[in-house]
């Protein structure tokens, strides 16, 4: 397949016309403009004889198939259609093209939605640009030693990485001023034998290079600084490096930067602590010897201004930071596109298997984005990387792992919601790949009408706009034939000696006569179309009951009732010559049964005798000669066949099983000589089984088992009595067993006597008395 064949399986647009909104209609619209913009569905008949007088100007916008069934041609029917056209392509290669296509032309329709698609391959090696950005201060002293030594094995991991590698060097601390920075020496935390440097919110040390010596040499010549608070000015420096993009070397390849540092940051609205209200403008201030000049002038940018910042420069920030400040820099990273974070040793002894890691997550994630969008134009990205594709997203659409030359694709949809003017441009680009997809886009209001004739004689001086005519000043009509202003018309567009208004306000008076709107009709506009009755949905039941005449019902012959849905044949309610039966009447071809019958025909009775009870005793007497019939049986039984049979019954037939006044059941069949079985008159014929005609021993069986469950019941008493008797005493035994066993002898602790003991203090006793008796004497 040639290279056509190629870029023509690439690039086939998924044209999709969506409505602008779910079960939307096109609406009548009074120009061809205002039609096209009203719905992506909406057409305009440029036709000039279409309408012919009878109907509105906005009768000519409808869909496409409504104005073909009306009688517009085809080639008078302006319906624009999305398109979409490829400007500039390029082949793929390793060292580039690894985006495709680059330029799209796009036109479409308000309300309509296109899709394309953009596919993506990962090239093999790629150039690549490294700042490694760092932190000076104190608390980064052993950091700094240790990255003096490893400036040769951080350029070599770069080459192993990517083909054409260049790596640059800066450094930062905070702002020069109190109370972020020490400006005295007595403040300073470095010993007297190694003084901290100055402290500076950026210093730019290294360009942009492949010279590693020259990397060593910038990196060992740093000495550490200080500040006074925890928070660093890192911000400060990465916006001097996104937009210093001439000093700092930046080439259009794939750029890094490495953030390296051990604690938090400054952000908008902490500089007013020093002073500083004016926000960051974004701009460069470096100076001759690459320090940002301005930073005491400036405030800290914000992270939604440093997102911004780094994504126009195409950046992808890599934040080396030690433990405690990952989970802050993780959550930083979520607001950058294309950020990763790693967690850096305290030593910064794995910061070049850090850069190694981070550039392959880098390189491995395809993020496709586009740029800011004109209001009214909405752009939502689908991923397709290699299984089920993934939602459509509304701002990015992301695939991971994507390995060295994977190809993955992107829908990407585009929907205009309104006229945009004059032509958009959209770039669409994968975060951290210099190349760029220029959508261009144009969502046009104007009709492209062939017929746009100022002074057409049809128009009688008037311009031919999309087959209708604009009349100058003093001239109306459909074809400009009226003169005068509109009002003076009125005269004819509504009934003779009537003070309500020309056409019923409803519509237009056009040189003496009403035009009216679609959905009215009439004179005067008076009659509603779609006011008329309906009969399974459709007015007047549609065109073959009757037809909708000014609101009313116009029915024909066979039909009638409000909405013709009623029938006047009565061929579905006779039978036999009878109407329903005698027992209802009929109405729109239907039986309306009287209360107690039922049936299409109203033949049967709810509240009637069945055929088994009025032929009962019938039976009864003229088999066996019993029951009420027994005197009059051939009289009142008369026309009915009868005969016996011996058993038994034959199984599956429709039986009567009846029984008698004195409890006997007779089993027979009814069988109809001719009309319907439920009907009385007409020949009868009974068979009738006669040994199941009496059951004279059921007393005798009644008896027989209510004695059977009478001594059941007196059985269970019994054994119910007997049970519990034996329970008691096996229970009683076993009480007894405990008793004797039960031993006494130990008191009881929480028993206390009801009596209480009182000694009198008085009292000397009998030996006392003796005592006190002898020395009386």
């Amino acid at each position: 397949m040639g290279r056509g064949g190629l870029l023509l399986l690439l690039l086939l647009p998924l044209l999709r016309a969506a409505p602008r909104e779910a079960g939307g209609s096109c609406r009548p619209q009074p120009s061809c403009e205002e039609c096209i913009s009203s719905h992506p569905q909406c057409a305009w008949c440029e036709e000039p004889d279409f309408s012919g007088g009878a109907q509105m100007e906005a009768s000519r916008c409808a869909p496409r198939a409504a104005l073909e069934r009306a009688g517009c041609p085809p080639g008078a029917i302006v319906d624009p259609r999305g398109s979409l056209r490829v400007l500039r392509d390029t082949e793929r290669g390793d060292g580039g093209g690894q985006l495709q296509p680059h330029s799209v032309e796009m036109e479409l329709r308000a309300g309509e939605e296109l899709s394309f698609a953009v596919r993506f391959r990962r090239a093999r090696a790629v150039p690549v640009d490294l700042y490694f950005l760092l932190d000076l201060s104190y608390s980064m002293r052993d950091d700094l030693r240790l990255l003096q030594r490893l400036g040769t094995e951080l350029l070599h991991a770069l080459h192993n990485a990517s083909s054409a590698a260049r790596i640059g060097f800066g450094s930062f601390v905070d702002k020069p001023l109190l109370p972020f920075s020490a400006v005295t020496p007595r403040r300073s935390p470095c010993p007297a034998a190694e003084p901290c440097a100055p402290p500076v919110a950026f210093r730019h040390l290294l360009p942009l290079t492949n010279d590693s010596a020259e990397f060593r040499r910038r990196v060992r010549s740093q000495r550490v600084s200080a500040n006074m608070d925890a928070p660093e000015g890192g911000f400060d420096a990465i916006v001097q490096v996104a937009v210093c993009q001439e000093r700092i070397g930046w080439r259009p390849v794939r750029r890094l930067l490495l953030f390296a540092s051990d604690d938090t940051f400054h952000t908008a609205g902490d500089g007013r602590l020093g002073g500083i209200a004016r926000p960051c403008d974004g701009r460069c201030h470096l100076d001759v010897h690459g320090e940002y000049s301005s930073s005491h002038l400036y405030d800290y940018p914000s992270v939604g201004h440093l997102a911004q910042v780094l994504s126009a420069a195409d950046i992808l920030p890599i934040f080396a930071v030690t433990a405690p400040v990952v989970p802050l820099y993780r959550e930083l990273s979520r607001l950058i596109p294309g950020a990763v974070v790693g967690e850096l040793r305290e030593d910064s002894s794995n910061v070049v298997q850090l850069i190694t890691d981070a550039y392959e997550s880098l390189t491995s994630t395809v993020e496709l984005r586009h740029s800011a969008l004109p209001p009214g134009l909405s752009i939502s990205i689908q991923p397709h990387c290699g299984g089920p594709p993934g939602p459509p997203q509304p701002h990015s659409a992301r695939c991971t792992g994507v390995g060295v030359n994977q190809e993955v694709t992107f829908t990407v949809r585009v929907r205009a919601e309104k006229c945009l003017g004059p032509l958009q441009r959209v770039g669409l680009r994968v975060v951290g790949v210099p190349e760029e997809l220029s959508l261009l886009l144009r969502v046009p209001c104007a009709c492209p009408c062939a017929q746009r004739r100022g002074g057409a004689a049809l128009c009688r001086g008037g311009d031919l706009e999309c087959g209708v005519c604009r009349c100058p000043n003093g001239r109306r009509g459909h074809r400009c034939e009226c003169e005068g202003p509109e009002e003076e018309g009125g005269g004819g567009c509504r009934p003779q000696n009537s003070t309500a208004p020309p056409c019923s306000g409803r519509g237009r008076c056009v040189c003496g006569a009403c035009r009216c709107p679609p959905g009215l009709s009439g004179r005067y506009c008076q009659c509603e179309e779609g006011a008329c009755e309906r009969h399974e949905g459709l007015p007047c039941g549609g065109e073959q009951r009757g037809e909708c005449v000014c609101g009313r019902c116009r029915c024909r012959p066979g039909f009638g009732g409000r909405g013709c849905g009623c029938p006047l044949a009565r061929d579905g309610c006779v039978r036999g010559g009878t109407e329903c039966s005698g027992n209802g009447q009929c109405e729109c071809g239907r039986c309306r049964c009287r209360d107690g019958f039922v049936g299409a025909l109203c033949e049967r009775c709810l509240h009637c005798a069945g055929r088994c009870v009025r032929l009962r005793d019938c039976a009864d007497c003229a088999a066996f000669g019993r029951g009420p019939l027994r005197g009059n049986c051939s009289h009142a039984c008369n026309g009915t066949a009868l005969r016996v049979l011996p058993p038994p019954a034959p199984p599956g037939a429709a039986l009567c099983r009846e029984r008698t006044s004195d409890g006997r059941v007779l089993v027979f069949l009814v069988e109809s000589g001719g009309g319907d079985e439920d009907e009385e008159g007409g020949d009868v014929s009974i068979t009738v089984w006669a040994e199941e005609a009496s059951l004279r021993q059921s007393p005798l069986l009644v008896a027989v088992v209510a004695a059977a469950v009478a001594v059941g019941l007196l059985l269970m008493a019994a054994w119910g009595r007997v049970s519990v008797e034996l329970h008691d005493r096996r229970e009683f035994r076993r009480f007894e067993r405990e008793r004797l066993r039960a031993t006494w002898d130990q008191d009881n602790p929480l028993f206390r006597s009801a009596t209480t003991t009182t000694v009198n203090p008085n009292y000397l006793g009998a030996d006392n008395e003796d005592s006190a008796a002898g020395t009386l004497q």
